[in-house]
């Protein structure tokens, strides 16, 4: 079986447990494919737990779950060294970040010290305990959930922290006929936080994963297509609705997300279509709105598509 097939099937069987969610389970995929990391937005139980734990299910790969709160400290993500009084040593304890997937469960309940400590896993898959440097699995990703709708005791993700999850993806609520099917699912037997209901079959291995990802560098993006990238991140910092663009970090994000999106559509070369599809989950994140234009209710979705209207995609 090939990495593209495996990827595929991994998809489709995710969309069968995470019902009415098609969007955010293959942003996610997206994600995991990019070798980034996302953070998923909605209201509680609209299955972004359950979407992260059935990819991990799927892939075999190790799933660590970390419930965010105000007095969530940096040792308890990356561990901590701790005195073995037999052997008059210190050993080290590792966290629970030593993990392929993380779920940073509400994530903007910790305060920013905590919320810091996982930049450099993020940025560079290690991370530095009392000045020695221990490396993370070469599949680590993290999947962070805030609630939007709950401000009360939270912390705003500093714009650092922000800018390094390769896309902000958002779940909504299913429609009405996947909401009768997830009732007739849960009446068959299924049941949320038992993976062993979830009937995944095969898994990927993670050497497929890897080989995918590998596979998804190696895809061809058109010089014109890199240049149609730059124009749109360049378009939002000179945007009047945005009062802070995106970041070149961006479009490196945006490049590799196309990537990716090509990949899964079964095409070895990226098109205009790609990078339209992920400018927003992308970007929505990384731009600001300007006070005016909150003032009317538009949103950075809402602008974004104004903006790559205007920008001419290449033919």
């Amino acid at each position: 079986m090939t990495s593209f097939e495996g990827t595929r099937r991994l998809l489709s069987g995710l969309e069968q447990i995470v019902l009415g969610q098609d969007v955010m389970v293959r942003q996610m995929a997206v994600t995991l494919l990019a070798g980034g990391h996302a953070l998923v937005e909605g209201v509680p139980g609209t299955a972004k737990t359950l979407a992260v734990r059935a990819l991990a299910g799927g892939l075999g790969l190790a799933f660590g779950r970390v419930q965010f709160t105000p007095d969530l400290m940096p040792s308890d993500l990356v561990g901590v060294n701790i005195l073995d009084e037999s052997g008059r040593r210190f050993e080290y304890r590792a966290g629970p970040v030593f993990t392929d997937l993380l779920l940073a469960d509400e994530i903007n309940r910790a305060p920013p010290k905590t919320q810091a400590a996982l930049l450099e896993a993020m940025e560079e898959r290690q991370v530095t305990v009392d000045g020695e440097t221990r490396p993370l699995p070469a599949a680590f990703t993290v999947f962070a959930t805030q609630n939007p709708v709950e401000y009360e005791g939270t912390y705003p993700l500093p714009e650092a922290q922000v800018d390094r999850f390769t896309m902000k993806i958002v779940a909504g609520y299913p429609p009405e006929e996947a909401e009768r099917q997830i009732l007739d699912r849960y009446d068959a037997g299924f049941r949320a936080d038992d993976e062993r209901t979830y009937a995944l079959g095969e898994h990927v291995s993670r050497e497929e994963l890897l080989e995918a990802r590998s596979a998804v560098d190696r895809l061809h993006m058109d010089e014109r297509v890199r240049r149609y990238v730059t124009r749109i991140i360049r378009a939002t910092r000179d945007e009047p609705a945005f009062t802070l663009g995106a970041s070149p970090r961006a479009g490196v994000a945006l490049y590799q997300a196309a990537k990716a999106h090509a990949f899964l559509e079964g095409r070895d070369f990226v098109v205009p279509e790609d990078v339209k599809a992920l400018s927003f989950p992308v970007l929505r994140h990384r731009v600001v709105l300007a006070p005016e234009a909150e003032v009317e209710g538009r949103s950075s979705d809402d602008e974004l598509a104004v903006l790559l209207k205007r920008i001419e995609a290449p033919k």
